[in-house]
C-alpha cells in the first residue's frame, strides 16, 4: 500500500512539474518573442536590410522593424491585446531588451510596419499551403463600438473612405457599427488573403479582389455569395469556380455537396479561433490605421503559430498548443 502511494506521489509531482513548465513556456514572453523574431528573420529576406529595418532615410532605429513585428505577433499570441499591459510585462526583461522603444514609439512603429508584417505572413502561408486548388471564403463582423455610441465615434473622421459604417450580420441577426473582415483560406486552414471593408459593403464585392489574386481554382462560399452573374464573370475571367449552396426557393435547387459543406467549416473555425484566442472582436484602437495594424498582427500571430505546428509535424489547427 505504501509503495503504491509513493508511486502515485511521484507521478503527481511529475504532473505538477510538467504543468509548471507549460505555464513557464506560455508566460515567458521574451522566449516567445525571440522565437518569432528568428522566424521573421528567416522569412523577411529582401524586405529588410542587414539591421532588420525597412530601407528608408533618416536615423537608423536600434530596435529594428523586425523586432517590432515579432513583438506584435508575440503579444497577440499570448493574448496581450493591451499595450499598457504589454509594456508592464516587458519591464521584467529590461536586461534582455536594452534597446526597447517607448510605448508611444511602439504604437507608431507598429502601424508603419503593418505592411512588412503582412508580407512576412504571406510568405509563411505560401510555404505551408502554396499549391491549393480549393479555397473557402467568408466574412466576419468587426464591431468598433455599440450602436448607441456610433454617432459619437470619431474613428476615421479624417478620411471618410476608411471610416466605419453600419452593417448587418445575417448569422446573428443583428445590426452593428464597424467593419467587415473578408478572408480566403485553403482546406488545411491557412489564411491566404484577407481585407477589411466597411460594414455596409456586400460580401460579393470582395470577389473582385479574389478574381485578381486567384485563378484556375474552386472557391467555396455561403449563401451570401449567391449571384449567377458573379459566378459567370469569375469563371470567364479567371477560371474560378464559385460553389455556393442554393436557396430553397430557387428554381434549380439541389442538395449541398457534402464535402464542400464540410470544407467550408474550416474558415468558420478560423474565425472562432481569432475571436476566442486572439480576441478579434475586442480592440482598443482609437483610429483606423491602429485597428488595421492590430488585425494584421492577430492574423499573423495565428499564421506563425500554425507554422510552428507545421514545422513540428503537428496538426496546424491546434494553435493553443503550438508554444508548449
Amino acid at each position: 500500500m505504501k509503495k503504491k502511494l509513493r508511486i502515485l506521489l511521484v507521478f503527481s509531482k511529475l504532473e505538477v512539474s510538467k504543468h509548471l513548465i507549460y505555464i513557464h513556456r506560455m508566460h515567458n514572453l521574451y522566449a516567445i518573442f525571440a522565437k518569432f523574431l528568428d522566424i521573421c528573420k528567416q522569412k523577411a529576406g529582401n524586405l529588410v536590410n542587414e539591421q532588420g529595418n525597412v530601407p528608408r532615410p533618416g536615423v537608423v532605429p536600434k530596435f529594428s522593424d523586425l523586432e517590432v513585428v515579432a513583438l506584435s505577433m508575440a503579444s497577440e499570441a499570448v493574448g496581450i491585446d493591451s499595450e499598457s499591459l504589454l509594456f508592464s510585462r516587458l519591464k521584467e526583461y529590461g536586461d534582455k531588451m536594452p534597446n526597447l522603444i517607448s510605448r508611444r514609439q511602439y504604437n507608431d512603429r507598429r502601424k508603419f510596419t503593418a505592411q512588412l508584417c503582412r508580407l512576412i505572413r504571406e510568405r509563411i502561408a505560401n510555404e505551408m499551403d502554396g499549391g491549393e486548388d480549393y479555397f473557402c471564403i467568408d466574412s466576419k463582423p468587426v464591431e468598433v463600438c455599440r450602436m448607441a455610441r456610433a454617432k459619437r465615434c470619431t474613428m476615421g473622421g479624417n478620411d471618410y473612405r476608411k471610416a466605419p459604417s453600419y452593417g448587418y450580420c445575417a448569422s446573428q441577426g443583428t445590426y452593428y457599427y464597424g467593419y467587415k473582415l473578408h478572408a480566403v483560406c485553403g482546406l488545411s486552414g491557412v489564411i491566404h488573403s484577407f481585407d477589411l471593408t466597411k460594414a455596409g459593403v456586400h460580401d460579393i464585392n470582395y470577389l473582385k479582389d479574389v478574381k485578381v489574386d486567384y485563378s484556375n481554382c474552386t472557391v467555396i462560399g455561403d449563401r451570401g455569395y449567391i449571384s449567377a452573374d458573379v459566378q459567370l464573370d469569375l469563371f470567364e475571367t479567371a477560371h474560378i469556380r464559385l460553389e455556393v449552396p442554393y436557396r430553397r426557393n430557387q428554381r434549380d435547387w439541389k442538395p449541398v455537396f457534402h464535402p464542400f459543406a464540410k470544407a467550408r467549416k474550416r474558415i468558420e473555425t478560423l474565425f472562432s479561433q481569432l475571436c476566442d484566442q486572439f480576441m478579434l472582436i475586442r480592440n482598443y484602437a482609437k483610429d483606423t490605421d491602429g485597428l488595421f495594424a492590430r488585425i494584421i498582427g492577430k492574423i499573423s500571430a495565428l499564421t506563425i503559430l500554425q507554422y510552428i505546428n507545421y514545422k513540428n509535424n503537428k496538426p496546424i489547427g491546434r494553435v493553443k498548443y503550438a508554444l508548449t
